[in-house]
């Protein structure tokens, strides 16, 4: 099988296309001929090294952690799934496993049944990031329609999944994107929507119960000037060191940095899929083919866009 692999951390320049075998699954394992994988900002954060504590430095690695596909095989003690299902899921353990490849074995605990009615590059556009948007819905606590929420950085993947979920629950949001990402924040539920080509959101004079950076770009000190004394700034792009930081520096202040780690589990997948069937948009902007990987990277890095990023194999 053809797979993406690097020899070395770097830029996009490190990845190239291999033959490899197709994997073997161990019994609670199935095997997935893979039809497309998204892109998600951890796949290049652990390419150009910047989470060798976690990732390792062990190589060749693969990218991508999300996808969707056909079941190909199923291990002896599977029995959820059957040759031919249109499934999506995730790899089990994101900073190691990658599924940029033809086939992939991957734990029948992290696979779920494709719905019907959105493709393959919709599907595989959901575990990670919605897995993502869940797991801050919940460290959020308790919010209501008297909850002022900053997003900054709204109408990624992330923010797409984030602000239609804020909608259920009534909040008040303000989403922070460009002019062409307007459009999309209001219809995904935000209350006010800032044109950050145009204006400064830390210039603004509202203060916020809850901030949430999915840009990278504003930092917990910055934040600190626009939140009201008990809010709290979650953070789901940190850098290693911030994780013990933020654990420590909380037990001191009134304004919490809250980092949010997480991983894809059938709980918030299914409330995911259920979103999904009550109609809450999967927004893939762009589709490149396998061949055309280097692209793919080259345009997902840069930003700017609305929704995910998808590589296909046909």
């Amino acid at each position: 099988m053809k797979a993406i692999v690097y020899q070395k951390f770097g830029n996009t320049a490190v990845l190239e296309t291999v033959a490899q075998e197709i994997p073997a699954i161990q019994s609670d394992q199935v095997l997935v001929k893979v039809k497309a994988f998204s892109i998600n900002p951890i796949d290049w954060k652990i390419r150009k090294g910047e989470m060798k504590l976690m990732s390792g430095s062990k190589f060749p690695k693969h990218t991508g952690a999300d996808f969707a596909g056909i079941i190909e095989a199923t291990g002896a003690s599977v029995s959820d799934f059957r040759k031919g299902e249109e499934v999506f899921g995730v790899v089990k353990n994101m900073m190691k496993e990658g599924v940029s490849a033809e086939y992939v074995a991957v734990p029948a605990s992290l696979v779920w049944k494709k719905p019907a009615n959105i493709s393959f590059a919709r599907a595989a556009s959901i575990p990670v990031v919605g897995t993502a948007a869940v797991t801050a819905l919940k460290k959020m606590g308790k919010i209501g329609s008297q909850t002022s929420i900053l997003v900054n950085g709204a109408t990624g993947g992330f923010g797409m999944f984030l602000l239609q979920l804020l909608r259920q629950q009534g909040a008040q949001v303000t989403a922070v994107t460009s002019k062409e990402g307007a459009v999309y924040a209001k219809k995904w539920g935000a209350n006010l929507v800032i044109d950050y080509s145009k204006a400064n959101v830390l210039s603004q004079k509202n203060n916020y119960d809850i901030i949430i950076d999915l840009s990278g770009k504003m930092s917990y000190k910055n934040a600190r000037q626009i939140m009201k004394p008990k809010a709290l700034f979650l953070n789901p792009t940190p850098k290693p060191i911030e994780i013990p930081l933020s654990l420590f520096g909380n037990l001191f202040r009134g304004k919490k940095h809250v980092v949010i780690l997480s991983s894809p589990s059938t709980k918030y997948t299914d409330i995911l899929l259920s979103a999904v069937k009550d109609g809450l948009e999967v927004e893939v902007n762009k589709v490149f083919p396998f061949d055309a990987y280097k692209k793919a990277y080259e345009y997902a890095e840069r930003g700017g866009y609305i929704g995910k990023v998808v590589i296909e194999i046909n």
